[in-house]
């Protein structure tokens, strides 16, 4: 996908990456599938492998954008398209579109779609927590799918008692 991106766009891709220390330390102390034995170790593992690099990346910045949509989940309906998160501004430009308006979008403007979209995975994420959605289920139905279907976040969006990071 990062290819099909700098072919279209003409744009360079960074790759960010955890700390391979502090993945290995994790995987040490609490095993390879730590993210399948409770909500905590899996919150573990998405703060070392993708809250942590994301806030590392975006210390460089003063705002960023971001994809999310109120209707995707409960827990983002009250998502503003600009807000002070960190002191930094999320742009979600998206926030008040629905998945049709998306598609249309889509569509209308040849805009790249990753292969495992077009398989299902609505929610793409790290490979064992993410499977593909079944017909008729929510969109995000494929991420983390043991948990409690409110709490779905990785903690970029979330501080880390479980708290919606924003102002209501």
């Amino acid at each position: 996908m990062m290819e099909t991106v700098r072919e279209r766009y003409g744009i360079s891709v960074e790759v960010v990456t955890p700390i391979q220390e502090d993945v290995e330390a994790m995987v040490s102390a609490h095993g390879l599938e730590l993210f399948y034995r409770s909500r905590d170790l899996r919150a573990l593992c998405c703060e070392v492998r993708k809250v942590r690099p994301l806030q590392r990346k975006l210390r460089e910045f003063k705002a960023w954008a971001s994809g999310l949509r109120r209707e995707q989940s409960q827990t983002r309906a009250a998502v503003r398209k600009a807000e002070e998160v960190d002191g930094r501004i999320r742009i979600s430009p998206l926030a008040d579109w629905n998945a049709e308006q998306v598609d249309r979008y889509i569509q209308d403007h040849g805009v790249p779609v990753h292969p495992l979209y077009l398989r299902g995975y609505t929610s793409i994420g790290c490979a064992p927590c993410t499977r593909a959605v079944e017909a008729g289920e929510d969109e995000r139905a494929g991420r983390w799918w043991w948990e409690e279907e409110t709490r779905k976040e990785c903690g970029i969006h979330f501080a880390a008692n479980g708290t919606v990071e924003r102002d209501a």
